[in-house]
């Protein structure tokens, strides 16, 4: 079964944050993110099978990316080759997923994966792709496939190897941020690493919130940590201060402690992500992750290249919501900076907040 839509109305997003389907997604995060406070990114964490297959799984999309070369299209936007690698993954992760999912359910759980890796006709990608891969990793354990003593691995190991492969994706291609600007992705793409690397300092004694403004500390302990390495990658692709162009990293170090961040993160994930309908309608449902909307999925033609599907407007706004503005991506303009004859990607590299 493939997965469908079924978050087409305010309606349907209300019914749906109350919904066990909604308790299900915030608790398996939840799980996750007290399986890793106080471990370190480098900590010796043994591998089972299963987390072993995974890895290997990410190794073959990261050399797809590496045999999909980007195009020489002298654009600052998302680069078209990124079609390419994402037609060859829906193509073959049915057989890359067949040694590890049961066959009756590889379509439906590839199709999360495949989400995951952003916007295929958009060229773009937010954290509701991010949240894709965890409904990937849901529909594991709901399979019995990880077990709750996979979850420290499955952070740490496979969740972060994820985001490096998404790092890789988002320089070569030049993915732009979805929605305009990363629909709350506190870095223009995501926001589950700042929430993870969080956890993982929540029981730190020493390493304060503020300690991302020292330059020392971030290279020092970026290995360590997550939240400091996304950190360290922000600073390596911005120019300028902190407080200029990433205002929300900037306002969550004035927290009194991790766990306040990661308490305030949590409220913010809810809200900003999974509460937002613009985020939602592209969230898809089926047997293994169940909702039903009050409708049918209607689908529309977008003029925009969004894919096909009705669209949400803010009130007000005359562009949906889901589309935006096309905006390129911080990689983009830095390239752009560096090179004024638009090198290939592959070549270079406020709102209140509720942490008090």
């Amino acid at each position: 079964m493939i997965p469908v839509r079924q978050i087409l109305s305010p309606d349907d997003l209300e019914r749906y944050l109350e919904s066990p389907a909604c308790t299900e997604l915030v608790g398996f995060i939840t799980t996750l993110n007290d399986a890793i406070i106080g471990v370190k990114t480098t900590d010796s964490i043994e591998d089972s099978p299963v987390v072993q297959n995974l890895l290997k799984l990410l190794d073959k999309i990261k050399q797809t990316n590496d045999d999909t070369p980007p195009l020489d299209t002298k654009s600052r936007f998302g680069n078209p080759a990124f079609r390419d690698f994402y037609n060859t993954c829906e193509r073959e992760l049915p057989m890359w997923l067949a040694d590890i999912v049961p066959t009756e359910h590889v379509e439906q759980v590839s199709t999360y994966l495949c989400e995951s890796f952003g916007n295929c006709r958009r060229i773009d990608y937010g954290t509701g792709h991010e949240l894709n891969f965890i409904a990937f990793l849901l529909c594991l354990h709901k399979l019995k496939i990880i077990a709750q003593s996979d979850f420290p691995a499955l952070v740490i190991h496979v969740f972060y190897k994820y985001i490096s492969v998404m790092r890789g994706l988002q320089m070569t291609y030049w993915l732009e941020p979805a929605g305009s600007q990363g629909v709350w992705g506190l870095d223009d793409f995501h926001f589950l690493p700042f929430l993870f690397g969080s956890g993982q300092l929540r029981t730190h004694k020493h390493l304060k919130p503020k300690s991302i403004h020292n330059q020392e500390i971030l290279d020092e302990f970026s290995r360590d940590y997550m939240y400091f390495e996304c950190v360290r990658f922000v600073m390596s692709i911005k120019t300028g201060s902190l407080r200029w162009h990433s205002p929300m990293i900037d306002d969550i170090s004035g927290a009194k402690s991790w766990e306040k961040v990661n308490l305030g993160l949590f409220k913010m994930f809810r809200v900003e992500v999974i509460g937002k309908l613009p985020i939602m309608q592209h969230f898809m449902f089926g047997t293994l992750i169940e909702f039903a909307g009050s409708a049918p999925e209607q689908a529309s033609n977008c003029d925009d290249g969004c894919g096909d599907h009705a669209h949400v407007f803010a009130f007000g706004q005359e562009f949906p919501d889901c589309c935006g503005i096309k905006v390129p991506s911080a990689a983009a303009a830095a390239a752009v900076q560096s090179d004024s004859s638009l090198a290939k990607p592959r070549d270079v590299f406020t709102r209140p907040i509720p942490f008090d």
